[in-house]
């Protein structure tokens, strides 16, 4: 009898920290960073602004490599009224394409010097449920990337630089 209280006793021990984080690691992107830069390279090799003149952005990327990003152009049209429902055919396509969303998790493939997206959800839902590979540097505090390029030839850049 005492051999089968042990054996149970030992299962709930495992079940009940099944769920408990495991250690963390370091990730090297683990933290909170500020957008620097949304520009973008056009066919000719300029660089260009993406995301107007001061962008804004947040991304935010856990010790597991879950991760929520927010990008907005400052120079975004205010809606008029004070009604997300009843904007103008302008708000709405300013709004729309002034900012780039998206969550899921982030991984790093050192081989190919890239980072690997896997979307769950986006502000484009075209994007949710895809991966999507950038190539990347990360250069003490910075980090920036390239996302393939668009069906214009131009070339997304991000730079972010860590906060904490």
């Amino acid at each position: 009898m005492k051999r089968l209280s042990g054996v149970m006793l030992a299962m709930l021990a495992g079940l009940a920290t099944r769920d408990l984080p495991g250690p963390a690691h370091d990730f090297p992107l683990h933290g909170t960073w500020t957008l620097v830069a949304a520009d973008k390279i056009l066919p000719g090799g300029t660089r260009a602004r993406d995301y107007g003149a001061q962008p804004k952005g947040r991304l935010v990327v856990d010790t597991r490599g879950r991760y929520s990003l927010q990008i907005f152009k400052s120079e975004r049209l205010r809606f008029v009224i004070d009604s997300k429902a009843d904007g103008s055919v302008d708000e709405f396509k300013s709004a729309v394409m002034g900012s780039s969303t998206h969550y899921g998790t982030v991984t790093i493939d050192d081989k190919a010097g890239q980072l690997v997206f896997s979307i769950e959800g986006a502000s484009f839902p075209n994007w949710e449920g895809t991966v999507q590979r950038r190539q990347y540097q990360l250069e003490g505090k910075e980090l920036s990337y390239q996302v393939p390029p668009r069906a214009d030839g131009s070339i997304p850049i991000s730079v972010w630089r860590r906060l904490d």
